[in-house]
């Protein structure tokens, strides 16, 4: 059906796996806290809510921030009285604290308490405009304004992964092509292998979005509630996912090459390549899920979200970019698919997966010993 309808297959399959990597675009990173990571039956979300019922999400996502004076002067005080009621002045702030000295008299603690909780957008950006008020006030009154606690050190945790992101998956996947190209000689088909890695990636983490952060099918996972996405989960999904679909990649492509290498039929290279190693893939996809599918039975969020983010990542690029998009667009590729140019091929080493060398060795020492039989 694939081999026959490409065109088709190929449009419906990145369709549905481009809708499905929407929500990505809105994701939120960040660190679980009691209100979203554990049960209504637990004594620490009872608490939670107890505590957000009666002062506000902002009490979970308190500012501390400290004002540090280069020069005390007379002036300074009512300085610290001006950035105090500039401060309430801010949009999403609730309340806050008059300044504490300490000792030196040089630095000032200031509690801030935003409107929202500790992983909602609209705190970042407050933490974000407190920074940036700071070079306003350093410049103005010789006073510096630095923002921690243990929501701002959250922030900054979430967003420094967030910041790596895209350098270590571009890291990963360019390595990738690189050896994928000395292993297929070729130069689509890793091109075709990354880019399948990157749409399945971007489906998986849409599709998380789309349940945690979003907030659908929360109970047919059983997730306690919405929250932001986990900041360290998608490094995991990208190094482990990673492994996985290139381990699939190579099984298809590596028997399709060696039956296009001996044959040059590109079609009976991608039948021949799913029916010897589609097998494989399947099993190998199932196992994964499998096991992933185990994580998603335990009670802890973090856990849970882990396990369904590699079990539908293990979905879309097993059976869908590799058993589905893979054959599909390679039969529309046709000969090209293997297309490798004469300097670039003289250049690369050649790695010989399938063994060429040594059977054109073997059919050589035949032809040899058949002229010898012969005189």
């Amino acid at each position: 059906m694939v081999t026959k309808h490409p065109l088709v297959v190929s449009f419906i399959s990145i369709a549905v796996l481009v809708v499905i990597a929407l929500p990505f675009f809105h994701m939120n990173l960040g660190l679980p806290t009691e209100g979203t990571s554990k049960s209504t039956e637990t004594t620490e979300r009872r608490a939670y809510d107890l505590l957000t019922e009666g002062y506000g999400e902002g009490i979970h996502s308190s500012l501390v921030v400290v004002a540090r004076a280069s020069k005390l002067t007379d002036k300074t005080p009512d300085a610290l009285n001006s950035i105090t009621q500039d401060l309430q002045q801010l949009s999403n702030v609730k309340m806050v604290t008059p300044a504490i000295p300490g000792p030196s008299g040089k630095v000032y603690m200031i509690n801030v308490v935003p409107n929202s909780g500790p992983d909602d957008i609209k705190t970042k950006k407050l933490v974000k405009l407190i920074r940036d008020k700071s070079s306003q006030t350093e410049k103005e009154i010789d006073i510096e304004l630095m923002v921690t606690g243990t929501t701002a050190m959250n922030i900054d945790i979430s967003q420094k992964l967030n910041d790596a992101l895209p350098i270590f998956a571009s890291l990963i996947v360019g390595l990738a092509y690189v050896l994928l190209v000395l292993v297929f000689r070729s130069i689509l088909l890793p091109l075709k292998a990354v880019l399948g890695f990157l749409l399945s990636l971007g489906a998986t983490l849409g599709f998380v979005v789309f349940v945690i952060q979003d907030g659908h099918l929360l109970n047919l996972f059983g997730f306690p509630a919405s929250s932001s996405i986990l900041a360290f989960l998608p490094v995991i999904l990208i190094g482990i996912l990673f492994g996985l679909a290139m381990d699939y990649e190579i099984f298809l492509v590596s028997k399709m090459r060696e039956v296009y290498v001996h044959t040059g039929d590109p079609r009976k290279a991608i039948l021949d390549g799913i029916r010897d190693s589609g097998k494989v893939v399947t099993a190998a996809g199932l196992i994964m899920m499998s096991v992933f599918i185990g994580f998603m039975m335990t009670p802890d969020a973090m856990i849970k979200a882990m396990g369904m983010a590699l079990a539908f990542g293990v979905l879309f690029d097993a059976f869908v970019v590799r058993l589905t998009i893979v054959p599909a667009v390679m039969t529309l590729m046709g000969k090209s698919a293997w297309y490798l140019p004469k300097s670039l091929d003289k250049i690369l080493p050649n790695i010989d997966v399938e063994g060429e060398s040594i059977i054109e060795e073997q059919n050589e020492k035949q032809k040899n010993s058949l002229k010898d039989t012969k005189k």
